[in-house]
């Protein structure tokens, strides 16, 4: 019974060897009886470029023992005359397949080696202070069961760096949509641009001029934030244009604020306007009046001055919370022609239900250039929507090149990738 089971045994593993075939009997052997592990060598340390100190890089080429069963081992120490390698310390371990240059997220023109060299970035951290100026000593360790061998050491300093190359790409995309912009102001002053009719602000000589038929006031709010905020400048900028209108249809204007800063600012602003106009005798100083900070207080007074005095037009721009309806919707009831323009999308479905006309998002940002139709503001307008197409173009374009990357494996499209991430 025993002698047929040893030559069972020995038949299945004849046919076993001739199945995995010499590759596959090779690699059970190297399983078994693995060869001497050589050095590690051309291990290069380096300070980490475009970095804000602390840190440095080590880089050093693939070997053919490299395999999920072999690891490496990254030494560090301050630098000394004779180094030993025994007494630097282990700051990371990893297994041979891992760690690449390709794993990271460095855009081509800032890659220190090939894409299927070992790379390993030592940080500050729990085990680990670099002191910036102080030299370092790095060595790589090969360890495989009760094999372990050390490569030369090499030296470096980390050093905080002036720029960082990483990036360079944003500096010329900048550069080329600021040169959009320029490009596109002059065109603006050797010719009329055509801009996208935005029925709000054809309305607002309509509303200005109903106030005016029937002689009532206009009011004009600017908002719940300080001049800080994006959608504050616009709405003071889009009162100069209407302020002027108003001036020159001797129309009442009244603008109430919540930030006396806001106030002073429309203030200069109202008052220019009026001069603009050729009224500057009609202008009054408390056109532009402080109310309070506190939102609902502010909120119910305008209430109160919108059924005391009934204005003809109100016109809301800037950013907007929680009152936006409450002020709407008297705004409404008295009968009003009302226009609307602001950023905050979590308001607009209020404004689009109870106004007459509604700036969504953009619109009210484009509102200046195209009141004024001055070729700096218009030519602005222009060059950031031909940077917006550019824009959309790269994203269509990069989702077929990085398709393309992925299916084919190929490296190509990440070097037209790289071109337009932002690496920090």
């Amino acid at each position: 019974m025993r002698r047929r089971f040893g030559i069972t045994a020995a038949v299945i593993g004849i046919a076993a060897c001739w199945a995995i075939g010499p590759i596959g009997l090779a690699g059970l052997l190297w399983a078994a009886d693995p060869k001497e592990l050589t050095l590690p060598d051309m291990v290069r340390v380096f300070d980490t470029p475009s970095d804000g100190g602390g840190s440095l890089t080590v880089v050093w080429p693939p070997a053919s023992y490299d395999s999920s069963e072999v690891r490496y081992q990254v030494l560090l120490g301050e630098a000394t005359a004779d180094v030993d390698p025994s007494t630097l310390t282990v700051v990371a371990e990893f297994p041979a397949n891992t760690h690449y240059v390709r794993e990271t997220k460095w855009p081509w023109w800032t890659k220190p080696a090939g894409d299927d060299h070992h790379l390993l970035v030592i940080k500050n951290g729990k085990a680990v202070e670099l002191k910036n100026g102080v030299a370092y000593t790095v060595a790589v360790a090969v360890v495989f069961r009760e094999q372990r061998v050390v490569s030369r050491v090499a030296s470096a300093v980390p050093e905080p760096n002036w720029f960082n190359w990483n990036q360079i790409n944003n500096l010329f995309l900048a550069l080329l949509f600021g040169g959009i912009v320029f490009v596109s102001i002059g065109m603006a002053r050797r010719r009329e641009m055509f801009l996208r009719r935005i029925p709000g602000l054809d309305a607002v000589d309509e509303a200005i001029g109903r106030a005016t038929e029937l002689g009532k006031p206009v009011l004009y709010l600017t908002g719940a934030h300080d001049m800080s905020d994006p959608s504050t400048i616009a709405a003071a900028v889009i009162l100069g244009r209407v302020a002027k209108r108003a001036a020159a249809y001797e129309t009442e204007l009244m603008v109430p604020h919540r930030e006396p800063i806001t106030m002073a600012v429309c203030q200069e602003i109202t008052k220019q306007a009026y001069l603009e106009a050729g009224k500057p005798d009609l202008y009054k100083e408390d056109s532009n009046f402080f109310i309070t900070s506190d939102q609902f207080s502010y909120t119910a007074a305008v209430d109160g001055i919108m059924l005391r005095k009934r204005p003809a037009a109100n016109f809301f721009m800037g950013s907007y919370f929680a009152e936006s309806l409450l002020l709407t919707e008297t705004g409404a009831s008295t009968g009003a022609i009302q226009i609307a323009g602001t950023d905050s999308d979590h308001q607009l479905p209020f404004f689009v239900t109870t106004c007459d006309y509604t700036l969504i998002g953009e619109e009210l940002y484009a509102a200046s250039a195209y009141l004024s139709r001055e070729p700096v503001q218009v030519g602005t307008l222009r060059g950031q929507d031909v940077g917006k197409a550019l824009i959309l173009g790269v994203l269509i374009i990069g989702t077929v090149l990085a398709t393309i990357g992925v299916a084919t494996e190929a490296e190509w499209p990440r070097w037209v990738l790289d071109v337009f991430r932002d690496v920090k």
